[in-house]
């Protein structure tokens, strides 16, 4: 055990070392050289820098890997720790084909393309270029650090989107976590709390998905089928509270922190996703309350109660799997995680259909048995049954 613990640890030790030297090893243009540098985490970008004490002022150099046809940008955030406040240096292709850098103030996340400018920023430049070559975009440039702090919030991006011919628009996934809060004196590089706004973004997607999405499915799936089968009787019916009320409390908290999410993203709102959301709530609580109301079998409002229940529960069914697929959409996960859940459903619509073909035939010889049986009881009640069997 022991020897897999060093060895373990010496592994540990060579990818560190390793990732150190992926950006020591890199050279530039002009023979130009930095005394530090440091491998971002997210998008194989990589960030170079000569800080001068004695005026505050630093020369970077932003390396990241990009199609020709695509775009890069590092930015320095003095107020914030994402997009919002950057202050950003964007290299693109320009229209003469040639590299062309803008310097730009972001102060939302919804941008259009006319807000994409070359402007001053809220701190001195005094120097800029970029380049490409080999499949790498590099931003070179020398500014005065703002507030005279060595310690900022740093964002970097690379995308091939681009509106009216400027860069405007990237994926989701790594380019969501590409910040870091970064000393310039020291070169220690401390996350800025992109991992954990995507953890509670992907737990918000799982607590929805088994909610919504597949514990309300099933627990439809019981109350309409599993209980044509009279020994199922009465345990069809505490599955399907026990789906549906699991299904309602684990969707509350997946709501309560998709709520929370969204106070958290100024600018942002996902209208549809977010309206559906309140529909899928309020419907849910009144189904929920409604059990409360539920008159007895032989009442004479049992049969609306009945219509409302069905059609309520189908519409929350409905609502729930379309704006799972809107959350796919938005938070982009892997491919394989939207191409499981469609097996998921997939699988609960083909045991529908299965149960369907199976109990149909089982209700209708039900109901005959049942009509026959009210036949012969009316027979029997007025008195024609008796007077055939005398005249024979």
């Amino acid at each position: 055990m022991k020897p897999a613990i060093i060895s373990l640890c010496l592994f540990l030790s060579l990818l560190h070392c390793l990732r150190a030297q992926s950006c020591v090893s890199e050279t530039f243009s002009s023979n130009r050289v930095y005394s530090s540098c440091n491998s971002l985490p997210y998008l194989g970008a990589s960030l170079h820098w000569n800080y001068h004490s004695s005026n505050g002022t630093v020369d970077v150099a932003y390396r990241a890997p990009e199609s020709s046809s695509g775009w890069i940008a590092w930015a320095v955030n003095p107020t914030g720790s994402g997009m919002i406040g950057a202050n950003a240096f964007l290299a693109f292709p320009g229209s003469n084909g040639a590299v062309t850098l803008y310097t730009t103030k972001f102060s939302s996340y919804t941008v259009e393309a006319s807000g994409v400018k070359n402007e001053n920023l809220s701190f001195p430049v005094y120097s800029k270029q970029a380049e490409y070559e080999n499949g790498y975009y590099t931003i070179f440039a020398a500014l005065e650090l703002p507030n005279n702090s060595t310690k900022l919030n740093t964002v970097w991006q690379a995308s091939t989107q681009f509106q009216n011919g400027v860069p405007n628009g990237h994926p989701s996934g790594d380019n969501l976590l590409s910040k870091t809060n970064l000393d310039f004196l020291s070169g220690e590089a401390v996350s800025a709390g992109g991992n954990s706004r995507l953890r509670r973004k992907n737990i918000h997607g799982v607590l929805n998905s088994i909610s919504w999405g597949i514990l309300m499915p099933i627990g439809a799936i019981m109350a309409r089928y599993v209980k044509v089968f009279k020994a199922a009787d009465p345990a069809w019916f505490y599955l399907h509270v026990a789906c549906q009320c699991s299904a309602y409390i684990i969707g509350i908290s997946g709501w309560g922190l998709g709520l929370k999410l969204g106070s958290e993203s100024v600018g942002i709102t996902y209208h549809k996703h977010r309206d559906i959301a309140i529909a899928l709530f309020c419907l849910a609580t009144v189904q929920v309350f409604a059990l409360l109301l539920r008159p007895n079998k032989e009442h004479k409002y049992r049969i609306y109660w009945n219509v409302y229940h069905h059609s309520v529960g189908y519409c929350i069914i409905i609502l729930s799997i379309v704006n799972i697929f809107e959350g796919f959409d938005i938070l982009d996960p892997a491919k394989k995680w939207k191409h499981a859940y469609i097996g998921v459903i997939a699988t609960l619509g083909g045991v529908a259909l299965v149960l369907e073909a199976v109990t149909w035939p089982i209700v209708l010889r039900r109901r005959s048995r049942s009509s026959e049986k009210s036949h012969h009881g009316v027979n029997g009640a007025n008195g024609y049954g008796v007077r055939q069997h005398q005249v024979v």
